[in-house]
């Protein structure tokens, strides 16, 4: 029986950078009275209290999330408030090192974008992320971007040789997340496992980016049953079904 529904955050639960809609609010509520929830994503801490925490009741429920910042680099739980339980920093050498190499990759692909909207490389202490358009890029023009992932697939191409001692994969609509080898969502599930003592095969993953290259892949790899989804809507159709399944709402 499965005893754990994880989610990818961007793309999946909500649109990038974006809020939860309310119906999604009001399924995850329900899921989290009858079963654990964990969410996953490559976003910072500040974007799960943005787009997350702000639109679920602060109530006796929130002990059931477990919240994996930066693609499970870090990870929080509630009792009382949120407490971080490990962080895989980088080293300040570490992350000029990646900076520079995004720089660098970013031009030799030929697509530097002309308009950004905010910070194109943040520094997310445990991971480095690119975004293209910049970390405050309107939706529409994000999804028409990259909409095959071509673009970022090439620059990606590039970084992993500039790089090859950090992992490097797409995230989100217009972002290419950096972080130490062996820290993704793969390790973040791992770490799922040892801290709520489930085995594997008790957990669910949903994500919107679980195709070879992905940052949602790793989390399949490792052996958990996984459910591709294209956005939120599909994702609300998930929640309905698992609910109905485990005699929910």
């Amino acid at each position: 029986m499965k005893k754990l529904i994880v989610f990818d955050l961007d793309g999946t639960l909500a649109p990038s950078k974006s809020s939860l809609a309310p119906q999604t609010a009001g399924l995850l509520r329900d899921l989290l009275c009858i079963i654990k929830v964990a969410v996953i994503s490559g976003g910072a801490w500040s974007q799960f209290e943005k787009q997350l925490l702000t639109d679920l009741p602060k109530n006796s429920l929130l002990p059931n999330l477990s919240l994996l910042p930066t693609c499970g680099t870090k990870f929080f739980q509630y009792n009382g408030k949120w407490e971080e339980l490990y962080s895989e920093d980088l080293t300040a050498t570490e992350k000029k090192k990646i900076i520079d190499s995004l720089d660098k990759a970013a031009e030799q692909a030929g697509y530097r974008a002309k308009k950004v909207w905010g910070e194109v490389i943040e520094d997310r202490g445990s991971q480095v992320t690119y975004s293209a358009l910049g970390q405050q890029a309107p939706l529409a023009e994000k999804e028409k971007w990259d909409a095959d992932f071509a673009k970022r697939k090439k620059i990606a191409a590039i970084l992993a040789t500039l790089i090859p001692e950090f992992s490097v994969r797409l995230g989100g609509a217009t972002s290419i997340d950096v972080t130490k080898p062996g820290i993704d969502k793969a390790y973040g599930i791992k770490k799922l496992r040892d801290t709520l003592h489930l085995s594997l095969k008790e957990m669910v993953y949903i994500g919107d980016a679980l195709f070879p290259g992905g940052n949602d892949y790793p989390a399949e790899e490792e052996g958990v049953v996984s459910i591709p989804v294209k956005g939120p809507d599909d994702t609300d159709l998930v929640i309905r079904a698992i609910l109905a399944c485990l005699g929910g709402k």
